[in-house]
């Protein structure tokens, strides 16, 4: 199986970096991707030990963002919710090219490589005619 997500889109807000009880630190990042009909869509995403460089990216910042879906589920006001965001395994500013370009293309190669590992679709048998039957000729 293969899951992999490329975004291309607006940072919405400023990165929230936060430390959670494991002891694992995230960055939390709103990623806006223009369409081109209809509204603009609000991604969330998730990066898991982001340098240190992620603070200085600011609102508006134009980024190329590749990684996973994930749907997690939480216990909040008593109740089970879910959330489905984006878990980053690379965020880079769309102004640094070569960097972005690398993102996707390694975003691609998994993409290649799962399809690769897919088992091929069975072969249709082509229809035999019958003993004795007629075979037009096309």
């Amino acid at each position: 199986m293969v899951n992999v997500v490329v975004l291309h889109g607006r940072l919405s807000r400023p990165p929230e970096r936060r430390w959670l009880p494991s002891g694992d630190e995230l960055v939390n990042l709103e990623v806006t991707v223009e369409r081109a009909e209809g509204p603009a869509e609000s991604v969330p995403v998730v990066w898991f030990g982001a340098p240190p460089s992620v603070d200085e990216l600011d609102v508006g910042a134009q980024v190329a963002v590749a990684g996973r879906v994930r749907r997690r589920f939480f216990r909040a006001g008593g109740s089970t919710q879910s959330r489905t965001e984006v878990v980053a395994d690379g965020v880079v500013p769309v102004r640094q090219a070569a960097r972005a370009r690398r993102l996707v293309a390694g975003a691609a190669a998994a993409v290649d490589d799962g399809l690769a590992a897919l088992p091929a679709p069975p072969r249709r048998a082509r229809a035999r005619p019958a003993a004795g039957q007629a075979v037009e000729a096309s």
